[in-house]
């Protein structure tokens, strides 16, 4: 089976499988999740544990060494399997299936890979882990997901969370919930357990926010001005290459003025949604912006990036990040009218 991570506690609740594969590149549900299983295992027996790290020199005979070595001190054993690398190439391939194809009810193995190449779970030992064991995808967590963990970190927390609480709390660490994590501690050192208002935050809570350029063209996309203006700050503060911001506004562009012309030409835009793989969470965004976004103002935009891409090299006037900035708000904004582009 395949798992979120707010999704594990449940599955632990109801019992463990033979083989755990922990994969994404959110690194405190990664740990957690980690954590989560090894605490369950230790309830149920498993009190041995053998870490076996992987990299690019790694004997994959030992996993099966270890799956058929026999404790001299307790009856079932944790195997705690770390790889470092994207891929597990032949050998690692037919050693996992191997241990799939027979898993021994007083091993449990667990695999984390924070590395792990997406397309690795289209292979047959992933197949061979997801049908005898869970694999658990770890990713950061949306804007409506981020609050519902907040509000119940909160509530674990001994905190009552008033109105607006987990929403303002969410704000400022969207993308880092080891920080949300540590902001929560925070508070329990500050306060009483009890009510908590959105005064008791002003003040004390830290903006810790991280975003990743596709945060970015979400807000674009779904009109959210205020969150398009949030992000290009955040991503600016921390030093993202203007480049890469124009890379995806510039894709998502060209994507959107494809899918209107066909719009206007042919009364659909599936086909080319279709082609562009628009991931279905973003068809009801996407297909809003096509309501709002009239053909002729998408094309001008994509010539905006053609000036963005020369202000970014040197080779035309202007600043890059203002330009971008335009470029993003407009896109957001739709029809309302706005000041011209800079010059």
């Amino acid at each position: 089976m395949r798992l979120r991570f707010t999704q594990l506690p449940d599955q632990l609740a109801a019992g463990l499988t033979p083989v755990y594969l922990i994969c994404g590149d959110e690194p405190y549900q990664l740990g957690e999740a980690a954590r989560l299983i090894r605490a369950r295992a230790r309830t149920a027996g498993f009190d041995e544990r053998e870490v076996l790290d992987q990299d690019g020199a790694f004997d994959w005979g030992a996993l099966g060494a270890s799956a058929d070595a026999m404790s001299l001190f307790c009856a079932r054993k944790l195997i705690d399997l770390r790889i470092a690398t994207a891929k597990l190439g032949r050998d690692g391939g037919a050693a996992v299936r191997a241990y799939c194809a027979r898993p021994c009810p007083d091993n449990l193995l667990l695999m984390t890979a924070p590395a792990l190449d997406r397309k690795e779970l289209e292979t047959q030992w992933a197949r061979a882990v997801e049908a005898v064991g869970t694999i658990v995808q770890v990713w950061p967590l949306k804007e409506r997901e981020l609050v519902q963990w907040l509000g119940l970190r909160l509530r674990a927390a001994g905190f009552a969370p008033g109105r607006g609480v987990a929403e303002l709390l969410a704000e400022r660490v969207e993308g880092n919930q080891l920080a949300a994590v540590q902001e929560i501690e925070k508070l329990r050192l500050l306060r009483d357990p009890g009510a908590l208002a959105v005064e008791d935050l002003l003040g004390t809570l830290a903006d810790s926010a991280r975003f990743d350029l596709f945060a970015l063209t979400d807000a674009a996309v779904a009109g959210d001005r205020a969150r398009v203006q949030r992000v290009l700050a955040v991503l600016r503060a921390e030093g993202v290459a203007a480049a890469l911001v124009l890379w995806v506004l510039a894709r998502d562009l060209r994507m959107l003025a494809q899918a209107a012309w066909a719009k206007a030409q042919q009364g659909s835009a599936s086909q080319v949604l279709a082609q562009h793989r628009v991931p279905r969470q973003r068809l009801e965004s996407v297909e809003g912006a096509l309501r709002r976004l009239s053909p002729t103002l998408l094309r001008a935009l994509v010539r905006q990036c053609a000036l963005a891409d020369r202000s970014i090299k040197g080779l035309g006037p202007g600043d890059a990040w203002q330009r971008l900035g335009f470029i993003a708000d407009t896109l957001a904004a739709g029809g309302l009218r706005l000041p011209a582009p800079p010059s």
